[in-house]
């Protein structure tokens, strides 16, 4: 900014102008508040179960078939815990995107050149909640130069 309140010509305000940013590409959206928001939500009446315990049959069949589960409990119903189920978006895959199945498969995507998106979703197979829990940016990786 010059002293007459103008922007000077240097200033930049693009993610470029940010030290150690190297390029667009977003990171990690966790959405952990927004969640916390629903679930107080149906516990105080404003939501029903039948609004948030609504997903889809291919997601209740991947949290059953290749889901990994935790040790946390549903936070609507309390009679199962959560499994996490990974989908992967980007070049080269299906609209519908892409089941990890495992870790393993996660970071065969992350070897990539190509970037990618993986979005976390839990859910709970005994009252069909789910839940976007975080989206990641995944591959990108350069290929590493063979010296001599």
């Amino acid at each position: 900014m010059t002293n007459d309140g103008t922007p000077s010509r240097g200033t930049s305000f693009g993610s470029t102008s940010l030290r150690g940013v190297s390029s667009l590409r977003g990171g990690l959206v966790d959405h952990r508040m927004a969640r916390r928001a629903t679930i107080n939500e149906v516990h105080r009446g404003r939501l029903g179960r039948e609004e948030v315990c609504d997903a889809h049959p291919e997601l209740m069949r991947a949290a059953r078939s290749v889901g990994k589960r935790t040790e946390t409990p549903c936070p609507i119903c309390s009679e199962d815990n959560l499994v996490l189920v990974t989908y992967v978006f980007g070049p080269k895959l299906p609209s519908h995107g892409r089941l990890a199945a495992d870790n393993k498969e996660l970071a065969q995507f992350h070897r990539r050149a190509e970037e990618y998106t993986a979005y976390v979703v839990e859910a709970c197979c005994s009252c069909r909640w789910h839940y976007l829990v975080r989206a990641l940016p995944i591959g990108g990786q350069r290929g590493r130069r063979q010296v001599g």
